[in-house]
């Protein structure tokens, strides 16, 4: 049975997976080194100040800044991906993401956003998906960065949901690892092998009823 529905917000939901890529990009071209794209990966679906972690070990500078040096460079990457997030549409909205998410309502589960986004409450407002969702765990309410399943726990909990009767949607592998540590069946969105420890793999929402997909999770089949 599955009761409720946890979904990723960047690139699961919208895609804000590029606008925070290019923000850290930007932040470590000003430190004087290159961030790629390949190394962008490590910091989906962590939080902030672990992503920047991420960035400046790519950079060799994770010894270089104070604590207080760090929440600054922090607060710039923060500052140049709202620019970006400012200028968002409801058209950003990935492909299937709306249908899934009125499939689901309509089978009576419960929705919820389930990201280590602080800035969460912003894209869903620009991208008029607010009222798609029962309940809104982000970067504000949980602490513990994924693989830690806190935000996920914190999700089911808010809806009265036992983590057994709860699927995760996610593009990363972090949150995938979350997942199961909260003991419930993930699937992942669009991310190839790097999700393959996923109980189920989709490339999108585009064509994915909840029915076919609650089929498939029951058949533990590895993609739909």
């Amino acid at each position: 049975m599955i009761a409720c529905c946890i979904f990723d917000l960047d690139g699961v939901l919208v895609d804000t997976a590029r606008y925070h890529y290019e923000a850290w990009a930007s932040l470590a071209r000003d430190l004087g080194f290159v961030f790629t794209p390949e190394q962008g990966e490590a910091t989906k679906g962590v939080s902030r100040m672990a992503s920047l972690e991420i960035v400046l070990r790519a950079g060799g500078l994770q010894d270089r800044f104070t604590a207080a040096e760090r929440e600054r460079l922090a607060a710039e990457k923060n500052a140049r991906y709202l620019a970006a997030v400012a200028r968002m549409t409801p058209a950003e909205v990935l492909p299937g993401v709306r249908d899934f998410l009125c499939d689901a309502a309509r089978h009576d589960v419960r929705r919820v956003l389930g990201s280590a986004s602080k800035n969460a409450a912003a894209i869903l407002d620009r991208c008029d998906l607010r009222a798609c969702f029962d309940a809104v765990i982000d970067g504000t309410l949980a602490t513990k960065a994924k693989p830690d399943p806190e935000v996920f726990l914190r999700g089911a909990a808010a809806v009265g949901a036992a983590p057994d009767t709860c699927v995760v949607f996610e593009d990363a592998a972090a949150g995938i690892e979350a997942a199961m540590r909260g003991g419930m069946r993930s699937v992942g969105v669009a991310g190839g092998e790097s999700l393959a420890a996923a109980t189920l793999r989709i490339d999108s929402f585009e064509g994915c009823s909840f029915e076919a997909l609650a089929a498939a999770l029951e058949r533990k089949t590895g993609d739909l």
